[in-house]
């Protein structure tokens, strides 16, 4: 069997075969050998520890901000989950240094 590896972006919707690969690779039982110990309970606690704290790390910060009424019926109007959209338009405005300059 031969080793194939592509890498998955979140937007990218998985084919029937890629979902059939991942189903059936769930199924085989993990095999160990000296490239690939089996972790000891430090090492799963460790693992643990440092994803909580990249998490965290991650984590968005709850603000509060005021818009006016015009703004957020246009951003309701958008659809879906109005928070998160503003999240990411903040996020892409901010990387724009002429949007930025325009808004200060």
């Amino acid at each position: 069997m031969a080793i194939v590896s592509e890498t998955i972006t979140r937007d990218q919707k998985l084919t029937a075969d890629q979902i059939k690969e991942i189903e059936e690779a769930a199924k085989r039982p993990a095999v160990y050998d000296d490239d690939c110990p089996e972790l000891t309970e430090d090492q799963y606690a460790e693992l643990a520890r440092v994803a909580r704290r990249r998490d965290e790390d991650k984590r968005k910060k709850l603000i509060s901000i005021r818009v006016s009424p015009e703004t957020l019926e246009k951003v309701r109007a958008a659809g879906g989950m109005h928070t998160g959209f503003l999240s990411r338009l903040l996020d892409n405005a901010i990387n724009d240094p002429d949007l930025v300059r325009k808004s200060l």
